[in-house]
């Protein structure tokens, strides 16, 4: 693991504000050994300009949101471990590691975790997912209007 520092700047260039986040060094993950699988899942553009299409031709509303810190809401399967970041080791004190129970940014893991996630709590908002496009769920609500929802 390592700390990613970075200075937020206004417009004017004084500095709004400064953020840090611990990351996973997934460049030095190997196959097999650290990770088996990989996932990404994109929303393809093909589905977005569908849907884009349809709410204009029947006046449906959309709505669009940022998950912000979305991989680190992903909740691990397997057992990972990660050692202690340089600038927090303590001398005298033996090496340590820690067990991850979720998903860091870095993590090769990360995007399969948070996918899962958010699958599983829509499954229990009893959205169905399709079964030609992974990213997209539908809902009728209450009312019999559908919900769509494309991660």
């Amino acid at each position: 693991m390592k700390w990613v520092f970075k200075t937020k700047l206004n417009l004017d260039g004084t500095v709004q504000k400064h953020k840090t986040r611990l990351v996973a060094k997934g460049y030095a993950h190997k196959p097999g050994i650290d990770y088996n699988e990989t996932f990404a899942a994109m929303a393809k553009l093909d589905t977005i300009r569908t849907l884009i299409t349809l709410a204009t031709q029947k006046g449906w509303k959309l709505f669009q949101l940022d998950v912000k810190s979305a991989f680190l809401n992903g909740v691990l399967d397997e057992e990972v471990y990660v050692e202690q970041p340089e600038s927090f080791k303590v001398k005298n004190v033996g090496h340590k590691i820690y067990r991850l129970r979720k998903a860091l940014y870095g993590l090769k893991q990360a995007s399969r975790a948070w996918y899962s996630e958010i699958g599983k709590y829509l499954s229990m908002c009893k959205f169905k997912r399709s079964t030609s496009e992974a990213t997209l769920y539908t809902r009728c609500d209450y009312e019999g209007e559908l919900i769509i929802v494309s991660i």
